[in-house]
Protein backbone atom coordinates (compact mmCIF):
# COMPACT_ATOMS: atom_id res chain seq x y z
CA UNK A 1 0.00 0.00 0.00
CA UNK A 2 1.03 3.18 -1.10
CA UNK A 3 1.19 6.26 1.07
CA UNK A 4 1.28 9.94 -0.71
CA UNK A 5 3.44 12.55 1.57
CA UNK A 6 1.16 15.17 2.95
CA UNK A 7 1.98 17.93 0.94
CA UNK A 8 -0.09 21.97 1.83
CA UNK A 9 -2.69 22.25 -0.32
CA UNK A 10 -2.48 24.96 -2.71
CA UNK A 11 -6.10 25.84 -3.02
CA UNK A 12 -5.64 26.62 0.71
CA UNK A 13 -5.92 31.09 1.23
CA UNK A 14 -2.48 31.98 2.33
CA UNK A 15 -1.79 34.63 5.37
CA UNK A 16 -1.84 38.10 4.25
CA UNK A 17 1.17 40.03 4.14
CA UNK A 18 1.26 43.22 6.28
CA UNK A 19 3.56 45.92 4.62
CA UNK A 20 5.13 48.22 7.37
CA UNK A 21 4.24 52.32 7.13
CA UNK A 22 6.57 54.24 5.28
CA UNK A 23 8.97 56.32 7.55
CA UNK A 24 7.93 59.63 7.91
CA UNK A 25 9.47 62.31 5.74
CA UNK A 26 12.79 64.10 7.52
CA UNK A 27 12.60 67.25 5.43
CA UNK A 28 9.88 68.85 6.87
CA UNK A 29 10.65 68.55 10.89
CA UNK A 30 14.12 69.73 9.34
CA UNK A 31 12.93 72.93 7.83
CA UNK A 32 11.33 73.64 11.35
CA UNK A 33 14.39 73.34 14.04
CA UNK A 34 16.09 75.00 11.29
CA UNK A 35 13.72 78.07 11.13
CA UNK A 36 13.75 77.68 15.04
CA UNK A 37 17.47 77.99 15.39
CA UNK A 38 17.19 81.14 12.58
CA UNK A 39 14.89 82.92 15.01
CA UNK A 40 16.62 82.05 18.11
CA UNK A 41 19.93 83.46 16.42
CA UNK A 42 18.13 86.26 14.77
CA UNK A 43 16.46 87.16 18.60
CA UNK A 44 19.98 86.73 20.47
CA UNK A 45 21.48 88.72 18.03
CA UNK A 46 18.50 91.50 17.59
CA UNK A 47 19.13 91.10 22.05
CA UNK A 48 22.67 91.57 21.78
CA UNK A 49 22.47 94.77 19.44
CA UNK A 50 19.86 96.57 21.93
CA UNK A 51 21.70 95.46 24.96
CA UNK A 52 25.04 96.80 23.23
CA UNK A 53 23.52 99.75 22.20
CA UNK A 54 22.08 100.24 25.44
CA UNK A 55 25.65 99.47 27.13
CA UNK A 56 27.31 102.38 24.48
CA UNK A 57 23.78 104.92 25.63
CA UNK A 58 23.57 104.63 29.07
CA UNK A 59 25.91 104.55 31.96
CA UNK A 60 24.19 102.30 34.86
CA UNK A 61 24.35 101.41 38.41
CA UNK A 62 22.13 100.24 40.87
CA UNK A 63 24.21 101.80 44.09
CA UNK A 64 21.41 104.17 44.16
CA UNK A 65 19.13 105.27 46.74
CA UNK A 66 16.34 108.01 47.27
CA UNK A 67 17.82 110.86 50.02
CA UNK A 68 16.55 113.65 51.11
CA UNK A 69 16.36 116.20 54.04
CA UNK A 70 15.50 114.84 57.08
CA UNK A 71 15.14 117.34 60.52
CA UNK A 72 16.30 115.99 63.72
CA UNK A 73 13.99 117.83 65.92
CA UNK A 74 15.22 118.09 69.70
CA UNK A 75 14.12 120.24 72.42
CA UNK A 76 15.94 123.38 72.99
CA UNK A 77 14.25 123.47 76.52
CA UNK A 78 13.87 121.09 79.41
CA UNK A 79 11.28 120.27 81.29
CA UNK A 80 7.90 117.81 81.33
CA UNK A 81 5.95 117.12 77.80
CA UNK A 82 2.57 118.55 78.19
CA UNK A 83 1.43 117.52 75.63
CA UNK A 84 2.61 115.41 71.76
CA UNK A 85 0.37 116.77 69.59
CA UNK A 86 1.49 114.76 66.05
CA UNK A 87 1.25 110.86 65.35
CA UNK A 88 4.01 108.76 63.48
CA UNK A 89 4.02 109.55 59.87
CA UNK A 90 1.81 112.52 59.97
CA UNK A 91 1.94 115.18 57.12
CA UNK A 92 2.59 118.64 59.25
CA UNK A 93 3.03 122.06 57.76
CA UNK A 94 5.13 124.55 58.52
CA UNK A 95 5.08 125.92 61.80
CA UNK A 96 2.47 123.49 62.96
CA UNK A 97 3.07 122.83 66.78
CA UNK A 98 4.45 119.48 67.59
CA UNK A 99 5.45 118.93 71.35
CA UNK A 100 4.41 121.75 74.27
CA UNK A 101 6.34 121.30 77.24
CA UNK A 102 5.15 122.78 81.01
CA UNK A 103 6.06 126.55 80.78
CA UNK A 104 5.48 127.77 84.03
CA UNK A 105 9.15 127.87 85.43
CA UNK A 106 10.01 129.54 82.01
CA UNK A 107 6.78 131.93 82.36
CA UNK A 108 7.72 132.64 85.87
CA UNK A 109 11.71 133.45 84.63
CA UNK A 110 10.30 135.69 81.90
CA UNK A 111 8.01 137.68 84.72
CA UNK A 112 10.91 137.75 86.70
CA UNK A 113 13.31 139.49 84.01
CA UNK A 114 10.46 141.68 82.85
CA UNK A 115 10.25 143.20 86.85
CA UNK A 116 13.82 143.43 87.06
CA UNK A 117 13.80 145.49 83.47
CA UNK A 118 11.01 148.01 85.36
CA UNK A 119 13.37 148.29 88.08
CA UNK A 120 16.13 148.87 85.82
CA UNK A 121 14.48 152.00 83.84
CA UNK A 122 13.12 153.31 86.95
CA UNK A 123 16.75 153.40 88.46
CA UNK A 124 17.76 155.51 85.34
CA UNK A 125 14.78 157.90 85.82
CA UNK A 126 15.94 158.69 88.83
CA UNK A 127 19.55 158.74 87.71
CA UNK A 128 18.53 161.14 84.77
CA UNK A 129 17.13 163.28 86.76
CA UNK A 130 19.61 163.47 89.62
CA UNK A 131 22.35 164.01 86.50
CA UNK A 132 20.07 166.79 85.83
CA UNK A 133 19.84 168.34 89.29
CA UNK A 134 23.70 168.66 89.31
CA UNK A 135 23.68 169.75 85.84
CA UNK A 136 21.84 173.09 87.23
CA UNK A 137 23.79 173.01 90.13
CA UNK A 138 26.97 173.17 88.52
CA UNK A 139 25.60 175.92 86.36
CA UNK A 140 24.99 178.04 88.63
CA UNK A 141 27.82 177.57 90.80
CA UNK A 142 29.65 178.82 87.54
CA UNK A 143 27.32 181.62 87.37
CA UNK A 144 28.66 182.28 90.52
CA UNK A 145 32.16 182.08 89.94
CA UNK A 146 31.95 184.32 86.93
CA UNK A 147 29.67 186.97 89.23
CA UNK A 148 32.90 186.45 91.48
CA UNK A 149 34.95 187.17 88.77
CA UNK A 150 33.15 190.38 87.38
CA UNK A 151 33.41 191.54 90.97
CA UNK A 152 36.89 191.08 91.11
CA UNK A 153 37.63 193.25 88.16
CA UNK A 154 35.04 196.02 89.12
CA UNK A 155 36.86 195.84 92.82
CA UNK A 156 40.26 196.35 90.91
CA UNK A 157 39.68 198.96 88.41
CA UNK A 158 38.37 201.12 91.63
CA UNK A 159 41.39 200.82 93.41
CA UNK A 160 43.05 201.93 90.01
CA UNK A 161 41.14 204.86 89.97
CA UNK A 162 41.25 205.49 93.58
CA UNK A 163 44.56 204.95 93.23
CA UNK A 164 44.67 207.99 90.42
CA UNK A 165 42.97 210.26 92.48
CA UNK A 166 44.54 209.36 95.50
CA UNK A 167 47.87 210.43 94.06
CA UNK A 168 46.36 213.54 92.88
CA UNK A 169 45.00 214.74 95.72
CA UNK A 170 48.30 213.79 97.71
CA UNK A 171 49.89 215.94 95.06
CA UNK A 172 47.57 218.51 95.41
CA UNK A 173 47.97 218.41 99.24
CA UNK A 174 52.00 218.84 98.81
CA UNK A 175 51.80 221.62 96.69
CA UNK A 176 49.23 223.55 99.06
CA UNK A 177 51.28 222.87 101.76
CA UNK A 178 54.41 224.46 100.17
CA UNK A 179 52.59 227.76 98.68
CA UNK A 180 50.53 227.99 102.37
CA UNK A 181 54.21 227.42 103.95
CA UNK A 182 55.92 230.23 101.45
CA UNK A 183 53.37 232.90 103.11
CA UNK A 184 52.82 234.54 99.75
CA UNK A 185 48.92 233.88 100.16
CA UNK A 186 48.80 231.89 97.19
CA UNK A 187 47.36 229.46 99.23
CA UNK A 188 45.36 229.42 102.64
CA UNK A 189 44.71 227.25 105.39
CA UNK A 190 41.43 226.41 104.01
CA UNK A 191 43.09 225.31 100.79
CA UNK A 192 46.02 222.89 102.94
CA UNK A 193 42.82 221.67 104.97
CA UNK A 194 40.77 220.87 101.54
CA UNK A 195 43.35 219.12 100.09
CA UNK A 196 44.01 217.15 103.44
CA UNK A 197 40.28 215.92 103.11
CA UNK A 198 40.83 214.81 99.71
CA UNK A 199 43.63 212.58 100.28
CA UNK A 200 42.24 211.09 103.56
CA UNK A 201 39.03 210.68 101.48
CA UNK A 202 41.03 209.09 98.91
CA UNK A 203 43.19 206.66 100.95
CA UNK A 204 39.24 205.86 102.71
CA UNK A 205 38.21 205.50 99.29
CA UNK A 206 40.73 203.00 98.50
CA UNK A 207 40.48 201.07 101.75
CA UNK A 208 36.74 200.34 100.70
CA UNK A 209 37.93 199.06 97.56
CA UNK A 210 40.80 196.61 98.59
CA UNK A 211 37.89 195.28 100.82
CA UNK A 212 35.77 194.65 98.14
CA UNK A 213 38.49 193.08 95.75
CA UNK A 214 39.06 191.02 98.96
CA UNK A 215 35.27 190.13 99.67
CA UNK A 216 35.22 189.76 95.96
CA UNK A 217 38.20 186.97 95.73
CA UNK A 218 36.83 185.18 98.84
CA UNK A 219 33.22 185.27 96.37
CA UNK A 220 35.48 183.65 93.31
CA UNK A 221 37.74 181.16 95.66
CA UNK A 222 34.23 179.55 97.28
CA UNK A 223 32.81 179.18 93.89
CA UNK A 224 35.24 177.96 92.77
CA UNK A 225 35.08 175.71 95.33
CA UNK A 226 31.44 174.96 94.63
CA UNK A 227 32.15 174.25 91.09
CA UNK A 228 34.61 171.80 91.98
CA UNK A 229 31.96 169.76 94.27
CA UNK A 230 29.01 170.37 92.20
CA UNK A 231 31.09 169.01 89.10
CA UNK A 232 31.76 166.32 91.12
CA UNK A 233 28.57 165.76 91.85
CA UNK A 234 27.68 166.09 88.00
CA UNK A 235 30.25 162.72 87.32
CA UNK A 236 28.64 161.10 90.12
CA UNK A 237 25.56 161.29 88.33
CA UNK A 238 26.89 160.99 84.93
CA UNK A 239 28.46 157.82 86.14
CA UNK A 240 25.01 156.65 87.87
CA UNK A 241 23.18 157.05 85.08
CA UNK A 242 25.67 155.33 82.67
CA UNK A 243 25.47 152.13 85.24
CA UNK A 244 21.18 152.38 85.29
CA UNK A 245 21.51 152.31 81.31
CA UNK A 246 23.66 149.20 81.41
CA UNK A 247 21.84 147.77 83.75
CA UNK A 248 18.50 148.44 81.45
CA UNK A 249 20.73 146.53 78.93
CA UNK A 250 21.51 143.50 80.79
CA UNK A 251 18.00 143.31 82.12
CA UNK A 252 16.78 144.05 78.40
CA UNK A 253 19.19 141.18 77.18
CA UNK A 254 17.80 138.90 80.18
CA UNK A 255 13.80 139.54 79.50
CA UNK A 256 14.64 138.41 75.63
CA UNK A 257 16.30 134.98 76.39
CA UNK A 258 13.58 134.34 78.98
CA UNK A 259 11.12 135.13 75.97
CA UNK A 260 13.49 132.89 73.80
CA UNK A 261 13.34 130.05 76.64
CA UNK A 262 9.54 130.35 76.56
CA UNK A 263 9.46 130.44 72.77
CA UNK A 264 10.92 127.12 73.18
CA UNK A 265 8.32 125.44 75.12
CA UNK A 266 6.35 125.37 71.43
CA UNK A 267 8.42 123.18 69.68
CA UNK A 268 6.73 123.61 65.95
CA UNK A 269 7.63 121.99 62.83
CA UNK A 270 10.62 123.69 61.14
CA UNK A 271 9.06 122.58 57.42
CA UNK A 272 6.55 120.64 55.42
CA UNK A 273 6.63 117.12 55.75
CA UNK A 274 6.04 113.47 57.35
CA UNK A 275 6.69 112.86 60.90
CA UNK A 276 9.08 109.97 61.79
CA UNK A 277 10.63 108.08 64.72
CA UNK A 278 9.03 109.50 67.54
CA UNK A 279 10.61 109.10 71.16
CA UNK A 280 8.25 111.38 73.02
CA UNK A 281 5.34 110.89 75.04
CA UNK A 282 3.12 112.97 77.43
CA UNK A 283 4.56 113.49 80.52
CA UNK A 284 8.52 112.48 79.57
CA UNK A 285 10.76 114.89 81.41
CA UNK A 286 13.20 115.98 78.86
CA UNK A 287 16.38 117.98 78.70
CA UNK A 288 17.51 120.55 76.07
CA UNK A 289 18.86 119.32 73.31
CA UNK A 290 17.29 115.44 73.79
CA UNK A 291 16.03 114.01 70.34
CA UNK A 292 12.22 114.00 70.03
CA UNK A 293 11.18 112.96 66.47
CA UNK A 294 12.32 113.16 62.63
CA UNK A 295 10.64 114.97 59.89
CA UNK A 296 11.38 114.19 56.53
CA UNK A 297 11.29 116.78 53.98
CA UNK A 298 8.93 116.52 50.84
CA UNK A 299 11.89 117.41 48.52
CA UNK A 300 13.87 114.97 47.37
CA UNK A 301 16.50 113.07 45.19
CA UNK A 302 18.81 110.82 44.27
CA UNK A 303 22.55 110.10 45.18
CA UNK A 304 23.79 107.37 42.61
CA UNK A 305 26.81 106.25 43.14
CA UNK A 306 28.86 105.52 39.92
CA UNK A 307 32.24 104.52 39.40
CA UNK A 308 34.81 106.83 38.51
CA UNK A 309 35.03 105.34 35.32
CA UNK A 310 31.47 105.94 34.16
CA UNK A 311 31.80 109.50 34.39
CA UNK A 312 33.66 110.31 31.28
CA UNK A 313 30.87 111.21 29.36
CA UNK A 314 28.51 112.33 31.95
CA UNK A 315 27.65 115.99 31.95
CA UNK A 316 24.95 118.00 34.20
CA UNK A 317 21.72 118.36 32.81
CA UNK A 318 21.73 114.77 31.17
CA UNK A 319 18.60 112.47 30.75
CA UNK A 320 18.17 109.10 33.06
CA UNK A 321 15.86 106.80 33.67
CA UNK A 322 15.05 106.15 36.84
CA UNK A 323 13.30 102.99 38.28
CA UNK A 324 12.67 102.43 41.97
CA UNK A 325 12.66 98.48 43.25
CA UNK A 326 9.28 99.40 45.30
CA UNK A 327 7.76 100.54 42.51
CA UNK A 328 7.94 98.42 39.38
CA UNK A 329 5.53 99.19 37.17
CA UNK A 330 6.89 102.88 37.46
CA UNK A 331 9.16 104.27 34.96
CA UNK A 332 10.15 107.67 36.10
CA UNK A 333 12.83 110.44 34.30
CA UNK A 334 15.37 112.44 36.40
CA UNK A 335 18.19 114.74 35.36
CA UNK A 336 21.69 114.58 36.44
CA UNK A 337 21.75 117.44 39.25
CA UNK A 338 25.66 117.85 40.35
CA UNK A 339 28.70 115.67 40.96
CA UNK A 340 30.14 115.29 44.72
CA UNK A 341 33.63 117.20 44.51
CA UNK A 342 35.23 113.98 46.03
CA UNK A 343 34.56 110.38 45.80
CA UNK A 344 33.11 108.76 48.94
CA UNK A 345 36.13 107.09 50.05
CA UNK A 346 37.01 110.65 51.03
CA UNK A 347 34.21 111.45 53.11
CA UNK A 348 34.71 108.70 55.44
CA UNK A 349 35.36 108.39 58.79
CA UNK A 350 38.18 106.76 57.78
CA UNK A 351 39.54 107.59 54.40
CA UNK A 352 42.10 104.47 52.75
CA UNK A 353 45.42 105.46 52.94
CA UNK A 354 47.25 103.85 49.93
CA UNK A 355 50.97 104.72 50.88
CA UNK A 356 51.91 102.32 52.71
CA UNK A 357 51.75 98.10 52.20
CA UNK A 358 50.91 96.68 49.58
CA UNK A 359 48.94 98.39 46.91
CA UNK A 360 45.77 97.24 44.77
CA UNK A 361 44.07 99.43 42.97
CA UNK A 362 40.44 100.39 43.65
CA UNK A 363 37.65 101.48 41.82
CA UNK A 364 36.26 104.63 43.57
CA UNK A 365 33.27 105.41 43.36
CA UNK A 366 31.22 109.45 43.15
CA UNK A 367 27.92 110.28 44.31
CA UNK A 368 26.33 111.68 41.89
CA UNK A 369 22.83 113.75 42.67
CA UNK A 370 19.93 112.76 40.71
CA UNK A 371 16.58 115.12 40.56
CA UNK A 372 13.43 114.05 39.94
CA UNK A 373 10.95 115.53 37.48
CA UNK A 374 8.57 117.61 39.75
CA UNK A 375 5.38 116.09 38.13
CA UNK A 376 6.65 112.82 38.60
CA UNK A 377 6.89 113.63 42.70
CA UNK A 378 3.26 115.64 42.56
CA UNK A 379 2.03 112.14 40.83
CA UNK A 380 3.54 109.61 43.28
CA UNK A 381 3.15 111.57 46.82
CA UNK A 382 3.48 109.35 49.35
CA UNK A 383 4.44 106.72 47.75
CA UNK A 384 8.33 107.80 47.35
CA UNK A 385 10.09 107.33 50.42
CA UNK A 386 13.56 108.00 51.69
CA UNK A 387 15.53 105.06 51.53
CA UNK A 388 14.52 103.34 48.34
CA UNK A 389 16.89 101.41 46.32
CA UNK A 390 16.55 102.94 42.62
CA UNK A 391 18.39 101.68 39.26
CA UNK A 392 19.30 104.90 37.53
CA UNK A 393 20.22 104.81 33.62
CA UNK A 394 22.16 108.34 32.42
CA UNK A 395 21.75 108.43 29.17
CA UNK A 396 25.31 109.72 28.09
CA UNK A 397 24.99 109.07 24.35
CA UNK A 398 22.07 108.81 21.38
CA UNK A 399 18.97 110.01 21.65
Amino acid sequence: MSSTPNTPSTTADAAPKITPPPPPAKEPRLRLRTSLIIIAAIAVIAWGVHYGLRLWRFETTDDAYIVGHVHQISAQAGGQVKAVLVEDNQNVKAGDAIVEIDPLQYEIAAQKAAAALAQARAQESQATAALAQTKAADAEASARVGQAQAQIAQAQAQIAQNTAQLNLARINLDRAQRLYAGGNGAATQADVDNARAAVETGEAAQAAAQASLAAAQSNHAAAQSATASTAAARDAAAAQADAARATIAAAEAALRDAQRLLSYTHVTAPSDGRIGARTVEAGNLIQAGQLLCALTSPDMWIVANFKETQLTHMRAGQEVEVRIDALPDEKLIGRVDSFSPASGAQFALLPPDNATGNFNKVVQRVPVKITFDPKDIARLGARLHLGYSVVVDVRVRGN
